[in-house]
């Protein structure tokens, strides 16, 4: 039976697709209602497609969004006629990937295509322009696009709490349970003509933000980017989110994820660090962030527009004749201009405020500036859009009530416009205005440069020379994406009313040489970062981020919206407890080195004490006398000491190998000279200062070494602090005889030469001294510092015997120099429960 809790939400199902490579065939359609999407895992379809072969040599690009960019039209006789929509960015962004790229659109048709004709449209649309229609019903479409995403993402991303049910409103689960099924439907396309191994996919906007995960489920290796057009909120809006987790760990799923801005990446990288505990560093130009062996780059690359489409419209005849039209209608006035979207977050009302302050403050203006604002439709509904038209419309009939005269209207307020009028007004506004409070990018400053650049026509019409400098001036908000592109722009906080209106000012005064000189460095920087360059550098460095991805052996764990890739060294594995039981049993001359802390003890664990059963563990592995068996931890000896005082024969190194002792009877020996530890006097100190400073944090004080803990510090300030701690230490102590290492959670300070990896070797070599060549190593550790025993074990085959059997092992699935891998502590346990098994046997069948 079918489960239907949706704890984990959605298992994600594969189904069996067709894929088409050249020839052109029928597809099926792929149903498309919500229905029950099973939980049931298909194990054998997790991989699917990883090693398929490739039918496909050229680089095919497959672009993935919410709407497909074409303009449907239904003619008199009731077919449909479709056309490009040249205003598209889903469309413009293939200039800038090269004419042997070919490109596949999947995505929704903006007009509602009733059942009985889906199919014939689909067909025609994949034939005529390589477009895969997803055809939502009109219930499910309304819960995805105007529910979760508008109600709910789009609100959040850009700031907006649900701190009653009037913003935005409560979170809805059913909205949420949509907008999953939403994405698998746009998996089920993507499926249908996708060849995994060749082609690259590039999902587009917060829409599909859980569709990567669909995706690498069914593909493993699938080759995937995904660019956010919207601004991602800092951590303590974003955390508010119900389903922060499973969107988090849904975008890690694919391999190159691109944001507008630094900001926007740090606080993605912030939430990732605090929510999942994941870390990140930079790496020649991109970020990238280590999840499960594969590399997610983080990529800062703000969209441009596409220029050569701009000035076809500037060239048209209509264009020309609207310029002329509106010189004559403000010839003895200076528009200012502002063009946005009726929407909550776009601040038209800000903008009018400061207009009414600018004519207030300054009266001599009035009658002579002009604002003129283009109120595009807002692409959402309901009460707040209703409210912010209210507002608008209210103001500015204020403004021009109290202001305006016969021949003057201060603020001029247009619905709708065509795209040449509109690029009409950005030719005759001598300055722009963009005063949102939030916006992901917002185009409208670059397109207005380009637009005040011109061409010869217009500058005919306007009455300039050939060799006129062109001009022009920008307000812009400082809370907006393109805000950091335009060094020349005016830069506000379009909260601060008198700071805006001074700027509206400013930018009326400002001599014409500086206007010149703004102008150009605009224009220089929009024409050489226009939408084919965007394209073609995420292209680049998702090809560079998916480079090694046949190298890899990669396989799926997890269910529904926590399915995550593992991807690893092909020679890399799980450690078998038969295979390795198998080996004890035959073998003559054992060493077993155990870490403790992470391996023996579940990370986090509030009892670190070894409980009966695994002190009874241990003692039954060194009561056998073939093994030699040690503990390697990072703890002091004393209470090392304490822990194990009845395993008798049980070998212990302290401090990360600086103490060592080979059984009770024996005496501590120092593995390292040490003349003094005067260090501790300089160290300590520093280390108080960031503990003081850093709750949670605490200083850990051991014979040989200082560590710094802040396991139970803020994550995101207790690793920042540790950064700093770090380069502190270093600095303090660059003539002492110490090492300043890092660790999980831990900044240590210890001798040099001191680490695990010399418990390894002295064990070895004592081994050898006493004529005893061992055949059989263990060696089980989990984290960094581990590596060390796992590096002297791999190379120390001198010391083996010729057919030894080595085990390096870590706990857990990750980059690492063992050979072999279990899960977590209770494997670990339950493979030592098997050795210990084995040890035992003899015993019992003796007489």
């Amino acid at each position: 039976m079918v489960s239907r809790s949706y704890s984990n939400l959605l298992e994600l199902t594969s189904c069996g697709s067709p894929t088409f490579g050249r020839e052109k065939k029928r597809l099926p359609r792929v149903a498309t209602v919500a229905g029950v999407l099973s939980e049931l895992d298909d194990e054998a379809s997790n991989s699917a497609g990883s090693d398929a072969p490739s039918s496909i040599s050229q680089d095919r690009m497959i672009i993935v969004g919410n709407q497909l960019p074409l303009k449907a039209h239904r003619k008199d006789d009731g077919t449909w006629d479709f056309t490009w929509d040249e205003d598209s960015l889903l469309l413009q962004l293939k200039d800038g990937l090269g004419d042997d790229v070919e490109t596949i659109y999947i995505g929704c048709l903006k007009e509602e295509i009733e059942p009985g004709e889906q199919d014939d449209v689909a067909q025609y649309l994949l034939d005529t322009f390589k477009c895969v229609p997803t055809f939502l019903p009109p219930e499910l479409f309304t819960k995805f696009y105007h529910g979760f995403c508008k109600q709910h993402l789009w609100p959040l991303f850009h700031y907006m709490l649900p701190l009653s049910p009037d913003l935005g409103g409560r979170f809805d689960r059913s909205l949420w349970q949509a907008y999953v099924s939403v994405n698998k439907i746009f998996a089920d396309k993507v499926m249908e003509v996708i060849s995994p191994d060749d082609d690259f996919v590039w999902v587009h906007d917060y829409h599909l933000m859980v569709l990567p995960t669909f995706l690498r489920k069914r593909f493993n290796r699938v080759r995937l980017g995904f660019f956010l057009h919207s601004p991602f909120p800092s951590s303590e809006i974003y955390r508010t989110l119900p389903v922060r987790d499973e969107l988090l760990k849904a975008l890690l799923n694919s391999d190159l994820i691109g944001f507008h801005t630094f900001d926007y990446a740090r606080h993605f990288l912030s939430c990732c660090s605090r929510m999942l505990g994941l870390s990140y560093q930079s790496k020649r130009g991109y970020i990238g962030l280590e999840y499960y062996g594969r590399t997610v780059s983080i990529k800062i690359l703000p969209v441009g527009i596409h220029i050569g489409q701009l000035q076809s419209v500037l060239n048209l005849p209509e264009t020309e004749s609207k310029v002329a039209e509106l010189r004559n209608r403000f010839r003895d006035q200076t528009v200012m201009l502002g063009v946005d979207d009726m929407d909550i977050f776009k601040g038209i009302s800000l903008k009018l405020l400061a207009m009414e302050q600018l004519l207030l403050q300054h009266p001599e203006k009035r009658g002579k500036v002009v604002l003129v604002q283009i109120a595009n439709p807002a692409r959402g509904r309901g009460k707040d859009v209703q409210e912010v038209q209210s507002e608008t419309y209210a103001t500015a009939k204020r403004i021009n009530d109290t202001f305006g005269r016969p021949g003057y209207t201060p603020v001029v307020l247009i619905d709708t416009l065509q795209s040449y009028e509109r690029i009409a007004y950005y030719v005759i506004a001598e300055c722009c205005l963009v005063t949102a409070v939030r916006d992901g990018m917002n185009l409208i400053p670059y397109e207005y440069v380009i637009c005040r650049q011109g061409n010869e026509k217009i500058d005919e019409i306007l009455g300039l020379s050939p060799f006129t400098q062109k001009k022009s001036m920008l307000v812009v908000s400082e809370f907006i994406g393109c805000s950091p592109s335009l060094s020349g722009a005016i830069r506000v906080n379009p909260w601060n009313i008198d700071a805006v209106a001074e700027a509206m000012d400013s930018a009326l005064v400002v001599p014409e040489s500086e206007k010149q000189m703004r102008h150009e460095k605009h224009y220089r920087y929009v024409s050489t970062h226009d939408v084919a360059y965007w394209a073609r550098s995420f292209l680049q460095d998702l090809e560079r981020a998916c480079r090694d991805h046949l190298r890899r052996r990669c396989w799926g764990i997890g269910f529904g919206l926590g399915f995550r890739v593992i991807a690893l060294d092909p020679n890399f594995r799980k450690l078998s407890v038969e295979h390795i039981v198998s080996a004890y049993k035959r073998t003559k001359h054992r060493a077993i080195l155990l870490d403790y802390d992470g391996t023996m003890i579940q990370p986090g664990s509030i009892s670190t004490t070894p409980n009966a059963e695994a002190v009874g563990i241990l003692n039954s592995l060194c009561m056998d006398p073939k093994n030699c068996v040690f503990i390697v931890s990072g703890k002091e000896r004393k209470t090392l000491t304490e822990w194990f005082s009845s395993c008798e024969s049980l070998g212990i190194a302290a401090e990360h190998g600086y103490f060592v002792r080979t059984n009770q009877n024996a005496e501590w020996e120092a593995c390292v000279s040490v003349p003094d530890f005067d260090w501790k006097q300089i160290a300590e100190p520093v280390m108080q200062l960031y503990m003081e400073t850093t709750d949670g944090s605490n200083i850990e004080a051991k014979e040989s070494a200082l560590a710094w803990n802040y396991e139970f510090a803020d994550r995101d300030f207790g690793s920042c602090q540790a950064k700093e701690l770090l380069d502190h230490l270093e600095s303090v102590l660059a003539n002492e005889p110490v090492s300043v290492k890092s660790g999980p959670h831990i900044v240590e300070v210890k001798p040099q030469g001191v680490n695990k990896g010399i418990v390894a070797e002295r064990l070895l070599s004592t081994m050898q001294q006493k004529g005893v060549v061992p055949d059989f190593v263990l060696c089980i550790g989990d984290d960094r510092s581990d590596e060390d025993m796992f590096e002297v074990i791999a190379s120390a085959r001198a010391s083996l015997s010729p057919v030894a059997d080595v085990f390096p092992c870590t706990v857990g699935q990750k980059p690492s120099k063992a050979k072999y891998y279990l899960d977590d502590t209770s494997d670990i346990w339950r493979m030592l429960q098997g050795l210990s098994n084995a040890s035992e046997q003899p015993a019992r069948s003796s007489p």
